[in-house]
């Protein structure tokens, strides 16, 4: 889809500067540096998807979330997971979980923060959603300030394609195999989702290539996309265990961290993205989450597919996004919400088909509301740090660090 020498990571892309403020065997944390005089007190810490590099969230200048997130005063930290080998074959749900805490603990120390938020991707999403179940049952939930997930689907309805091609039979082999080898390839799940969508995704870039005799152009997302890690067996088989059995849409039929997930206990306010046109994962299916999560949930729709979606820059002049008819601004509180006085599912159906009936378009990115919606939630503003890191947190690597380096 792209040439593998089209682009170097951290020249070109995942630029934005910062550091490595914490290294263990499973991730590193950057931290971002201050952009603005003055910073929201709560840090903002960034949740990837565990199968592929963190950098989704910080391409290119001016295609970087990251980056903007920064400009606009937020103290960004981002998590860059370690690329995995057999070696890692018993990281499973709770060794993620983990990481996430610890990442969460690490960004509030560093800030003198009492709160901190999440903002988290995909399968990232998955275990953050688990993580903050797990801070709800064990009292640590007034530490977490907001949570976003982007893309991120939770009620594991067996439904729709992927759904068509997965059964126990299909599973059982699946996670097999990935035990007898320690972990799961990134490139053949790559693979598969590419043949979802064919047209797209496989025989434009065969006769563009092949036929044609052209070189792909070079596009940062494709980069990206190519650019897979592996995932650890343990991992992969409680993935595909929640999924067969939906068990985050059933209270306590999971554990975290030994806590029973019940996603209801999550009473936080949240921030839902999803993509229109996403063939991973339909946006219907993560409107679900929207009657899970406890809280008052803000529910976007982007345009475009699964990463394009998330790829929002303010200055895209095609961008807009829906949202729930008469829904306020990003900073003001949501229909529902304890100041609004109304009912906490009134701008969520249950039915996601009564919800884009009436939705409303709004012109450009998503970007800034969520920007506005997050500062909001983060506790007022005070002077920029002088410098990054903490006593126990000193820097190390210049971002984006070494762990987006394994190949």
């Amino acid at each position: 889809m792209v040439s593998p020498d089209a682009f170097e990571v951290g020249r070109g892309l995942a630029v934005t500067p910062g550091a490595v403020v914490r290294r263990t065997e499973i991730a590193e944390l950057i931290q971002y540096a201050p952009a603005t005089p003055r910073v929201h007190q709560f840090p903002l810490v960034i949740v990837p998807p565990v199968i592929n590099k963190f950098y989704i969230t910080d391409l290119a200048p001016g295609r970087s979330m990251i980056e903007y997130l920064v400009s606009q005063g937020h103290q960004v930290f981002a998590i860059s997971w370690r690329n995995p080998d057999a070696r890692h074959r018993d990281w499973g749900l709770d060794a993620y979980g983990q990481a996430v805490v610890d990442a969460l603990n690490a960004a509030r120390s560093i800030c003198g923060a009492t709160k901190a938020s999440i903002c988290a991707l995909c399968s990232g999403g998955i275990v953050s959603s688990m993580v903050a179940a797990h801070l709800g049952d064990t009292g640590g939930l007034e530490q977490l300030a907001s949570l976003y997930l982007g893309v991120t689907v939770l009620d594991h309805v067996q439904e729709g394609t992927v759904a068509a091609l997965a059964d126990e039979r299909t599973a059982a082999l699946a996670v097999a195999a990935s035990r007898a080898r320690g972990y799961l390839d990134g490139r053949a799940l790559a693979e598969v989702f590419a043949w979802l969508r064919p047209n797209d995704l496989i025989w434009n870039y065969w006769v563009n290539n092949y036929l044609q005799g052209r070189n792909p152009p070079p596009f940062d997302i494709l980069y990206w996309n190519a650019d897979t890690t592996r995932m650890p067996a343990a991992l992969h088989r409680d993935f595909i265990n929640i999924a067969l059995t939906s068990a985050l849409a059933k209270p306590d039929a999971v554990t975290m961290l030994g806590s029973p997930v019940d996603l209801a206990r999550v009473d936080v306010d949240s921030y839902l993205v999803a993509g229109i046109a996403d063939h991973l994962c339909p946006w219907q299916s993560c409107y679900r989450s929207t009657q899970l999560l406890g809280g008052d949930v803000r529910f976007v729709l982007s345009t475009s597919g699964h990463i394009a979606s998330m790829i929002n820059p303010p200055d895209n002049p095609k961008a807009r996004f829906q949202v729930a008819p008469g829904e306020p601004p990003g900073d003001a509180p949501a229909p529902g919400s304890a100041a609004d006085g109304h009912s906490a599912r009134a701008a969520n159906p249950p039915d996601p088909r009564d919800w884009l009936r009436v939705a409303e378009t709004v012109p450009g990115s998503w970007w800034p509301h969520y920007s506005s919606w997050l500062a909001a939630r983060s506790g007022g503003q005070k002077s920029r740090p002088r410098k990054l890191g903490a006593v126990g947190f000193e820097p190390m690597e210049p971002a984006p660090g070494l762990y987006v380096l394994d190949r």
